[in-house]
């Protein structure tokens, strides 16, 4: 049986509306550490984008991987769109993501009560249960 995996992918910035990096991954977590903590030299490092900003899961690597060659080739502005349309504030996300804190859509209680959660996943990915 073919194990389940999650593949995101992800806009990193260093300040609200600045830089922007798009990626894709296997491992939210661990890729979203390693651009917080400059492990890998390049254009993340380079231009200190630590911040995770937007992410949206997907249940296949190939639909990832179209979605952040699309999403890298969007105008800038559109870019801003989406996170802005989960994140507003443009918080980081790492906080939420670790299991240290909520995401910009959910309540008090950890709940989402306006489906942004729902809006992570790209809707041909989306579990069905």
């Amino acid at each position: 049986m073919r194990e389940e995996r999650t593949y995101a992918v992800y806009i990193m910035t260093n300040v609200q509306r600045g830089v922007l990096y798009v990626g894709v991954t296997g491992d939210l977590v661990g890729r979203a550490r390693q651009h917080r903590l400059g492990e890998v030299p390049g254009f993340t490092r380079d231009w200190g984008c630590k911040r995770l900003a937007w992410f949206e899961l997907h249940g296949e690597v190939e639909r990832a991987i179209a979605r952040e060659k699309a999403v890298k080739r969007w105008r800038r502005a559109w870019k801003f769109q989406l996170v802005e349309a989960l994140n507003p504030g443009w918080d980081d996300l790492w906080e939420g993501l670790a299991g240290g804190g909520r995401y910009p859509w959910e309540n008090e209680l950890g709940q989402d009560p306006g489906g942004g959660g729902d809006r992570l996943w790209f809707d041909e990915d989306r579990p069905r249960g």
